[in-house]
């Protein structure tokens, strides 16, 4: 226990970066997401393409390639982050893509005549879409969104590979420098506690939404 006691700052401290950069994705990667499915539901030919292509590469290519393309690759054409910024980066342009399937999805499971309702009630497009159409969808994607939810929780640990001191990194180190596997078990733990929270908010929010029925 005195051994546990030693290593659990590090790992704390580790866990921080973890959650940091797991609060700020979801923050800029959900109404990024919700933006694109408009976009690829749109009439616009030129705009669906567009969006179309970026899903495409964004799903296409592994997260781990695209924090290393950021990072090492955007440099070459005068573009620089620093490493925290390019994993956001990384991290934001790859959920924003899984999310944007997922709400389009939803999108398109909305009957039409709640559409030919908010046009005979005169509400505007983006009335339409703010208090009738999202409300509805949000309760039809929680499921899947959630699981992309613990999904970036585990994801996060990817980072690594750009040198962030996140949770993983942390258990590593110590494991290296004292032979024991004891950190990993550890992070494991932590990692467990913070997924556990994450489907207790998720199955708390879709209770929130079960009056849509």
């Amino acid at each position: 226990m005195h051994y546990v006691f030693e290593v659990l700052p590090s790992l704390f401290q580790g866990a921080g970066m973890t959650l940091e950069l797991f609060a700020l994705t979801l923050i800029g990667s959900l109404p990024l997401g919700i933006i694109v499915s408009l976009g690829l539901t749109s009439k616009i030919k030129p705009l669906k393409w567009v969006l179309e292509i970026y899903v495409w590469l964004m799903r296409g290519t592994p997260l781990l390639l695209q924090l290393i393309f950021v990072f090492y690759g955007l440099p070459i054409v005068g573009i620089v982050f620093q490493r925290f910024n390019a994993a956001l980066v990384a991290f934001i342009l790859n959920y924003a893509a899984y999310f944007a399937e997922i709400f389009r999805g939803g999108l398109q499971s909305i009957d039409q005549g709640q559409y030919e309702g908010a046009r005979v009630l005169r509400l505007s497009y983006w009335q339409t879409i703010r208090k009738i159409v999202i409300p509805q969808v949000v309760k039809i994607v929680i499921p899947s969104i959630g699981n992309e939810v613990i999904n970036l929780v585990k994801d996060s640990s990817l980072v690594y590979v750009i040198g962030l001191g996140d949770l993983l990194r942390a258990g590593n180190v110590a494991t290296s420098r004292d032979v024991t596997l004891v950190p990993l078990l550890l992070v494991g733990l932590i990692y467990l506690l913070m997924i556990g929270i994450c489907t207790y908010v998720l199955h708390k929010v879709e209770q929130r939404y079960a009056y849509y029925k």
